[in-house]
């Protein structure tokens, strides 16, 4: 191991471990569908869960390049399960309503704030704090638009599953942000 892997505390092991996990949660549906009925998955699901494991374990390995200090790294996983969960959530069920709810594409915007963020921070702790909190905010504001504009399913627990998953995706990307600033510091 060299100098810079171990400070980083980013080795082989660390690397190996995250890819198989990722090759592990894409077993769990293959699994689960010999045992129940209920999850049902095409090669077209197969392939989208695997471009986004891939993408989100390729987005925090460009992130862990930049680390510093753990808190950048725990930072940087943070931001990239946040991201994760957004889509595949979204993917999913929705967020706002059904996942056919044509006002889930508001949180593309979200996605655009994180990506373009991080491309103009290139790295610096402090652009990437103001990064996560512009995303937990953006979805804050989704939630009050959605909300206040009846955009959901008039189910027995809405808003509250709106409510709900933006306090959690907000949460994570205000973690993020505050481990980001101290990062910097």
């Amino acid at each position: 191991m060299t100098e810079g892997t171990m400070r980083s505390g980013d080795g082989n092991g660390w690397r190996l471990a995250r890819w198989g996990a990722g090759a592990g949660l894409l077993l769990v549906p293959a699994v689960a569908m010999r045992f129940t009925s209920e999850v049902n998955w095409g090669p077209e699901d197969f392939i989208v869960m695997g471009g986004m494991i891939v993408l989100a374990l390729g987005a925090y390995e460009l992130l862990a390049t930049k680390a510093g200090n753990a808190a950048y790294r725990i930072a940087s996983a943070l931001a990239v399960l946040g991201a994760f969960l957004l889509v595949w959530i979204n993917l999913a069920v929705g967020i706002i309503g059904d996942e056919g709810n044509p006002a889930n594409l508001m949180y593309f915007g979200v996605l655009a704030i994180l990506t373009g963020g991080a491309a103009f921070a290139k790295g610096r702790a402090a652009a990437m704090a103001r990064t996560l909190f512009a995303v937990a905010g953006a979805q804050m504001l989704i939630a009050a638009v959605a909300v206040l504009g009846h955009m959901g399913s008039e189910g027995p627990i809405w808003p509250r599953d709106i409510l709900g998953v933006t306090a959690i995706l907000s949460g994570i990307a205000l973690l993020s942000g505050a481990l980001f600033r101290h990062s910097s510091r």
